[in-house]
């Protein structure tokens, strides 16, 4: 059977890794570019350094001189796009998944008219995909938003954010209505309880209510502000598809104890509750449990539910990595909805930051989806992080064609079980800036980039190993993995 012959084989990225020129082209100031590069030993993980107090932000303001601010530059994909998107297309590419940045369309998000120079600068990019027959996947947004909603209005917190964020989504659909098919309203939403500021664009220091609360209030007027972004782009562009997203975390019980088991089925009941509304339509029952005894109370307006129920995902797009271990022990347990666990699993190997490699994972978990939701899937992130050796001009990354290789085999299976799966896009097709360490020496791409952490470097783009196996893969419809 193997996979369908429309699959969409391609890669993903997101505009604050990638496009750099963040005071070119009439572009505001994003939330992410006030995060900065910390070193191994100034962060205590992944997560830790995507985010900024309010005083951090402020000094910031007052100087940012000889500060690293490496979502500031990017890869300088924004004069670099026509290079970029020939080295996509040479590879075979039917999809190429980014994101449009909301500040460059409306610098500030409180403007009456849009920045043309940023609508123009997109037009060309989808114009440029359309030229080598690739269909762009937009992300309307991808963790970003402008830095001056989160100080005006701590940001989602406030649910004057929704008819904001509804100004800017009728403005790209309207735009772009013919150039793009294919629709993700928020990348990751529950990113929001690993990072807050960075999932909401919260300063939770600086709101009244309790730092859950406020997260789930701004998870609400997301909720909202997705299922009317979902109501306009089926309204205008009927024929077009739009999808929700998640960080998916398949999660095993330690052992077979029945109540480790049902503490790893509590924790994937939280992982795809987020899913569940978006997908769904609605709360699902058992938060209730949840909300009440963290006594958490979501201020919801007449018709939220309504609006839930009506407008819909038409598919489920998640972001795979890893495998997580729960526990039941006291001693070992994680608070609900964690991203980083310390409990190892002795049959998985591990990345060279930490995270456990699990092909099967991803079968088990598209299966679990669609099972779930009985609606296409998208798999629209999935890599190796790691730090690539440039050696005579060549990157030798035989240790990610290997882990590519497996992932997409689990994926095959999955689609042989019976999983509907419209395409796979790879992260960091393109060596980017990496969102969780601010990054460049942890590497996804198939397409080296010579910039360092400093953003030294000449920019100079280097097909490694992994573009000529994965531009094979594709060739073959995913059947020559060798």
């Amino acid at each position: 059977m193997g996979f369908p012959k429309n699959f969409l084989w391609g890669g993903a990225t997101a505009s604050t890794q990638i496009e750099g020129a963040y005071n070119e082209g009439g572009k505001g100031m994003s939330t992410l570019d006030y995060v900065t590069y910390k070193t191994k030993e100034e962060r205590n993980d992944d997560i830790s350094s995507m985010d900024v107090t309010y005083d951090q932000y402020l000094s910031y303001l007052k100087n940012d001189e000889g500060i690293n601010f490496p979502k500031r530059r990017g890869i300088d994909f924004y004069h670099h796009y026509k290079e970029d998107i020939k080295l996509f297309a040479e590879m075979g590419y039917k999809v190429f998944r980014l994101s449009i940045s909301w500040p460059r369309i409306y610098p500030t998000g409180l403007e009456d008219e849009p920045n043309e120079e940023g609508l123009k600068f997109y037009d060309e990019v989808f114009d440029e995909c359309h030229k080598y027959g690739i269909e762009p996947l937009v992300t309307m947004i991808h963790y970003e938003i402008p830095v001056t909603l989160a100080d005006k209005y701590n940001g989602w917190e406030s649910r004057k954010l929704i008819d904001l964020f509804e100004k800017y989504v009728k403005t790209i659909v309207d735009r772009y209505k013919n150039k793009v098919k294919y629709w993700i309203t928020f990348n990751e939403i529950n990113m929001m309880q690993a990072s807050a500021y960075t999932g909401g664009g919260l300063f939770l220091e600086r709101s009244p209510l309790d730092k859950l609360n406020c997260e789930f209030q701004a998870l609400h007027h997301q909720f909202i502000a997705s299922s009317k972004a979902m109501a306009y782009v089926h309204e205008v562009s009927p024929e077009a598809m739009v999808g929700c997203m998640i960080n998916r975390q398949e999660v095993y019980p330690e052992t077979c104890n029945p109540d480790d088991v049902l503490c790893a089925l509590k924790d994937d009941q939280f992982n795809l509750f987020f899913m569940d509304v978006m997908a769904r339509g609605g709360y699902p029952s058992f938060m209730n449990r949840y909300f009440r005894e963290n006594n958490i109370h979501i201020q919801m307006e007449e018709g939220d539910k309504e609006l839930l129920a009506k407008h819909t995902a038409d598919f489920v797009a998640f972001s795979y990595y890893m495998s997580f271990v729960a526990s039941a022990d006291p001693s070992k347990a994680q608070v609900l909805g964690s991203f980083i666990r310390p409990l190892k699993n002795p049959y998985l190997k591990i990345s060279e930051w930490g995270w456990p490699v699990d092909p099967v994972g991803l079968r088990i978990t598209l299966e679990k989806i669609y099972d779930r939701y009985q609606k296409p899937i998208f798999v629209v992130e999935n890599g190796l992080g790691a730090k690539d050796v440039l050696e005579d001009g060549k990157v030798h990354d035989s240790y990610r064609i290997d882990y590519l290789r497996q992932h997409i085999t689990a994926m095959k299976e999955a689609v042989e079980d019976g999983v509907e799966l419209l395409g796979y896009t790879s992260w960091g097709c393109i060596d980017l800036v990496s969102a969780g360490t601010s990054e460049m020496s942890k590497r996804y791409g198939y397409i080296y980039v010579d910039l360092d952490d400093q953003g030294n470097g000449t920019g100079e783009r280097i097909r490694k190993d992994s573009f000529y196996w994965y531009k094979k893969v594709i060739a073959s419809n995913g059947e020559n993995l060798e």
